[in-house]
């Protein structure tokens, strides 16, 4: 099968980091809990992926990387561990649930308010975003890429047009890796990731980066190794907001993929854009199909049949051609809606760096005999 789902998870994983998970199996010890060498090594691991991230993605401090096992997990950590009773919220609708159902639950409980910024044209545009600040805004929170379309928002221009006290929370689950997303230079308080995704990493690694104008409250409380006499939580992160085992093999997963991404993102990046922009070009001659999206970085084509619905047009390229694509809303019901693609929402396949040519030509080749 060609897989095209890489925008759900990557489907094929480099070789270091299949080498760093393996090894971490062989012998794989409980990070930082232990006074042995082994527990030690893991720890010193550990912390050393706490530093490149902080270095790639601008975080003025590697304590402030908190590891999460998705980025769901990160975005909730950041929106209920920060925003306070009478907050407002000003959001997007190309957002994922991960971002719209934490809003949704806080505002159903009557501690926040939030409005979506809509599309204008098609595009995001950030005085849409900046308009609907007012002075009970405590937060701005937008993608880093749209998981429907690859839209990549302006974040230093959204940054520019709300006042400094805002903060400026980015979900990167589509983003990171692919564009550069720098935390001091573009003014960004909060950053989740997802490893599993453009960082190359293994499904259960992921992260929440935060500047010193934040200070989550922990949503899990345990054991962090740290201050146990004591029964309340840390007050020094990381270790106040990481309680119980770490993923040590998600964790040296993501090292290696993150390495690969600060050696490499440029290249990919315009390996993909090229990719789908050749596909896109292609598609505007494929009668019955419509295309969806414009080229982009992040590997993303979005697509629709004129008459088929989307999930039963990505059940026959599955069955059929042995191509796997998704189909449906990909969690991003008010994408849609802006889009006019809801209920039925649009085939999307995602590429990997790793692939090419060939792997598009067996695409387009299904779409012509569909």
């Amino acid at each position: 099968m060609i897989y095209l789902d890489n925008a759900a998870t990557g489907g094929e994983k480099p070789a270091s980091v299949k080498s760093a998970v393996s090894a971490a199996l062989e012998m794989c010890a409980n990070p930082g809990r232990s006074g042995h060498r082994l527990s030690l090594a893991q720890a010193q691991r550990v912390l050393d992926c706490r530093i490149l991230l902080a270095e790639l993605f601008g975080c003025p401090s590697f304590e402030r990387v908190v590891f999460t096992k998705n980025c769901t997990e990160a975005l909730n950590l950041l929106l209920f561990g920060t925003l306070e009773r009478g907050d407002h919220v000003v959001t997007t609708c190309l957002e994922h649930n991960s971002v719209l159902r934490p809003l949704e639950a806080l505002a159903r409980a009557g501690t926040v308010e939030y409005d979506v910024a809509p599309l204008s044209n098609g595009k995001l545009l950030p005085e849409s975003v900046a308009a609907l600040v007012k002075r009970e805004t405590r937060a701005v929170v937008v993608t880093s890429a749209s998981n429907v379309t690859g839209e990549t928002p302006d974040l230093a221009a959204i940054r520019s047009l709300i006042p400094e006290r805002v903060l400026l929370f980015t979900d990167g689950a589509q983003g990171a890796g692919h564009i550069p997303l720098d935390m001091e230079k573009t003014g960004i308080d909060g950053l989740a990731l997802a490893g599993h995704k453009g960082l190359c990493a293994i499904q259960g690694a992921a992260a929440l980066l935060f500047s010193e104008r934040v200070d989550p409250r922990p949503l899990l409380f345990g054991g962090t190794g740290s201050v146990s006499f004591d029964l309340g939580m840390p007050d020094f992160y990381p270790d106040r907001l990481e309680s119980g085992t770490l993923s040590y093999p998600a964790i040296v997963s993501l090292f290696e993929g993150a390495m690969l991404v600060k050696e490499h993102r440029r290249e990919w990046a315009e390996r993909l854009f090229s990719l789908t922009a050749a596909v896109h070009s292609a598609m505007q001659g494929i009668p019955r199909f419509r295309a969806r999206f414009a080229p982009n970085p992040c590997g993303i084509v979005a697509f629709e049949h004129e008459s088929v619905p989307s999930e039963e047009t990505a059940g026959v390229l599955s069955e059929r051609f042995g191509i796997a694509v998704r189909g449906g809303l990909h969690c991003a019901p008010l994408a849609h809606k802006a889009l006019g693609t809801f209920p039925d929402g649009l085939v999307r396949a995602s590429f990997s760096p790793f692939q090419g040519m060939r792997e598009a030509d067996a695409l387009l080749s299904a779409l012509r005999a569909f």
